[in-house]
């Protein structure tokens, strides 16, 4: 602890408490000690301190102090407080839940910063830590000064809808779990939750004067009292999904869309149906309302947009150009254009006074969601299935950035009315609040360029091999955490690698139907090895070097026994004991583990196997929910396990052979006796389903990997979690060296994550 944290401890609790609340906001309003007011704001102690005590807020509004003319810092002070200030707001989701990750989470973004401040505060932060936790080696999430402001977390499935009020302070979320959330922007906090639907709630709309909202639902619309979080009416009238709706300026009326192919006029007072507006031949996805409320565009899958006479209900034009269902509509703040969001990828601008298409935005690279005009009209945001935001010139209709930071498809965005922040909303179940002028863009993290599907470690742990969708194999340095080199060859997803014990050779297997034997040294690749003619899935390496064994999925649903040396097939089995796939495979003779994570849901697949120390004996893990013991001489099943209630993703066993562990679709690891066939306990702590495991040399901790974007160390004797790292995006596959401190882990973005284990005998 520093010595500012040193002394904060000693002082009686109450004398404690009152300079954690007051300072060192006192420093610069009451004493213009603006030195002291630095000093405690780059001070570990303090800040691990003021976290505990009052949260991440009010840690959060101390650096604001920074940016006022008042606070005589230099410039390099002032940029020092942003970044660390930065660096915990993006934190914030993460550190509401567990505040024993503040240290993992500033040095995972801010140990690139070179400044010698920034990293005598992360030396303080390793120095301070007494407990188990996993410290990053290099920077792995996003760095303070780029990306998303901030994260909104919350809701448990997708948000599919969000609205900003007028005054700019406050936002209201929809999402696929029936609910709808008023957010604090500024604090990030959420403010109430809105239940009544029973239903995804699809679309969500702020009237006006900032004190209702309505939103859309099956068959239904709900008016909301904001102050009070309670519902006004409901309205009643469309037959099928209502996907969008839309508040008048003057507030009076609104209109909504739905799969009945219909739009619907209310009455926002009563909630009466005042017409019904009809045309489309498919279902209607969205609708905007021009500025003089005179008019409306809706969109429609049916390929076409209508502008609509928003008093007499009359069609006045039809808009042709998308391709495809168009998905979404604004309308600039002049009402003389509208841009238009399709399934076709694009964007198109619109004059809305002669229908006519303007221009044709290109960039996306999957379905085009949502997209908002920024009040002075001179760009606009669109969201995109392909998981990230871009920033138009609405003039020349160039795109002008990209934010990326979703996991998933981006369904909704919002721009506040003062322009200078947008919200987005995801399927991966949150929001993020993003400032639409920085011109920060996203360094490129080291790693492949789209998911990570397996990660395996040399005997030596000198080195690392990564297999990922991007079809390649990455080669790493486990002590520097740089990338060494690039294995091509495979036509499609990499979806397993085991390393020889020799650490001379390397099999991978891929969805092309092959497996390939690699040359770690030259990177050169020795052979290929066909036969199966699905996916191939997994693979694992018999601890004697010379035999390897693969598995596919449920096209030819096999696992094959391989001569390493000659390439040979020795023998095959048809696996017949599981009703689903071998989606990945591992070896654990001395603790090293690889493991992968569930492919694309496909029916009818066995997902993981682990061969035993021993030789004698294999365990495979099943989309069928049960774990299987076989003997490899035979190829036949020993004997079933079963107890998850979800799919099995992952297996690894220990170091002695007389335990296994596993990891399934139902959050949880468990924790088998290999010997007796009985399930020894059950790990629990995951929010999402666990994707991989891996055991230490000692065979006394485990590490697990998440959907849930968190890794988690298991004392495996108690049972008992010790640590948990949260990124950015749900990690596919972890490995453990044979330190048994060095963590490797991969995620969805594409990353590869190097860990130290500390707080453990021989982690410091």
């Amino acid at each position: 602890m520093s010595k500012l944290g040193v002394w904060l401890a000693q002082e009686c609790q109450e004398d404690r408490e009152y300079f954690l609340k007051y300072q060192p906001r006192d420093f610069v309003q009451e004493f213009k000690d603006f030195n002291r007011y630095y000093v405690w704001l780059t001070d570990f102690g303090f800040i691990e301190m003021k976290l505990e005590f009052l949260g991440v807020q009010a840690l959060i509004d101390d650096y604001d102090l920074a940016i006022n003319s008042d606070v005589l810092l230099s410039p390099d002070q002032t940029q020092m407080l942003k970044l660390i200030q930065g660096a915990i707001r993006k934190s914030a989701h993460v550190l509401e839940r567990d505040k024993t990750q503040l240290a993992g989470q500033l040095l995972g973004r801010l140990l690139d910063f070179e400044m010698p401040e920034i990293q005598r505060l992360l030396e303080q932060a390793r120095q301070s830590k007494d407990s188990v936790w996993l410290r990053p080696l290099r920077g792995n999430l996003e760095r303070a000064n780029e990306g998303a402001l901030r994260t909104l977390v919350g809701h448990t499935s997708g948000v599919r809808g969000v609205a900003i009020a007028p005054d700019g302070l406050t936002a209201i979320s929809a999402s696929r779990d029936s609910t709808l959330k008023i957010w604090d922007i500024d604090s990030g906090s959420e403010v109430r939750t809105l239940t009544g639907h029973t239903e995804s709630v699809n679309a969500v709309a702020i009237a006006p004067d900032g004190k209702t909202a309505i939103s859309a639902s099956l068959c239904t619309l709900k008016i909301w009292d904001i102050d009070s979080g309670t519902e006004v009416r409901t309205l009643i009238g469309h037959t099928d999904l209502v996907w969008a709706v839309a508040i008048a300026p003057d507030g009076k009326t609104a209109i909504s869309g739905s799969m009945d192919k219909t739009l619907k006029i209310w009455d926002t007072e009563t909630g009466t149906e005042l017409r019904t507006l009809t045309g489309h031949t498919n279902y209607v996805t969205a609708v905007a309302i021009a500025p003089d409320g005179k008019t409306a565009i809706s969109a429609s899958h049916d390929r076409t947009l209508k502008i609509w006479d928003t008093e007499t209900g009359a069609e006045l034009r039809t808009l042709i150009g998308h391709t495809i269902r168009v998905l979404a509509v604004a309308i600039a703040p002049d009402g003389k254009t509208a841009i238009s969001a399709s399934q076709d990828k694009t964007l198109k601008i619109w004059d809305t006074e002669s229908g006519m298409e303007l221009r044709t935005l290109t960039g996306h690279t999957h379905c085009v969601t949502a997209v908002a005009i920024a009040p002075d009209g001179k760009t606009a945001i669109s969201a995109s299935e392909d998981s990230t935001l871009k920033i138009w010139d609405t003039e020349s209709g160039t795109e002008l950035r990209i934010l990326t930071g979703h996991t998933t498809q981006v369904l909704a965005v919002a721009i506040a009315p003062d322009g200078k922040t947008a919200i987005s909303a995801s399927y991966d179940s949150t929001l993020k609040i993003w400032d639409t002028e920085s011109d920060t863009e996203l360094r490129i993290l080291t790693g492949h360029t789209t998911q990570v599907l397996a990660v395996a470690i040399a005997p030596d742990g000198k080195t690392a091999i990564s297999a990922s969708r991007d079809k390649t194999l990455k080669v790493w340095d486990t002590e520097s955490a740089t990338e060494l080199k690039t294995l091509t060859g495979h036509t499609n997803w990499v979806s397993a690698v085991a390393i020889a014990p020799d650490g001379k050779t390397a099999i991978s297997a891929s969805y092309d139907s092959t497996l390939k034997i690699w040359d770690t040294e030259s990177a050169t690749e020795l052979r290929t090895l066909t036969g199966h003619t699905g996916w191939v899935t997994a693979v694992a390496i018999a601890p004697d070097g010379k035999t390897a064994i693969s598995a596919s999925d449920s096209e030819d649903s096999t696992l094959k026994i391989w001569d390493i040396e000659s390439g040979t097939e020795l023998r095959s089995r048809t696996v017949t004991g599981h009703v689903d796939l071998v989606s990945g495979m591992e070896i654990s003779p001395n603790g090293q583990t690889v493991h992968v994570s569930r492919p694309p849901t496909r029916n009818n697949w066995a997902k993981a196997v682990a061969i035993a120390p021993d030789s004698k004996t294999a365990i495979s893990a099943s989309g069928d929910k049960t774990v299987k013991i076989w003997d490899t001489e035979s190829c036949t099943e020993l004997r079933t396990l079963t107890g998850h209630t979800s799919e099995v993703n992952a297996v690894a066993i220990a170091p002695d052979g007389k335990t296994a562990i596993s990891a399934s679709g139902d959050k949880t690891v468990k924790i088998w006796d290999t010997e007796s066939y009985t399930e020894l306990r059950t790990l629990i702590g995951h929010t999402s389903e666990v994707n991989a495991v891996a055991i230490a040399p000692d065979g006394k901790t485990a590490i697990s990997a998440s959907l849930d974007n968190t890794l988690k160390i298991w004392d495996l004797l108690s049972g008992k979690e010790l640590a948990s790292f949260s990124g950015e995006y749900g990690f596919n596959c972890c490995a453990i060296l044979p330190d048994g401190v060095t963590v490797v882990a991969g995620d969805r973005s594409g990353r590869v994550h190097f860990l130290r284990l500390e707080g453990v005998s021989g982690g410091r």
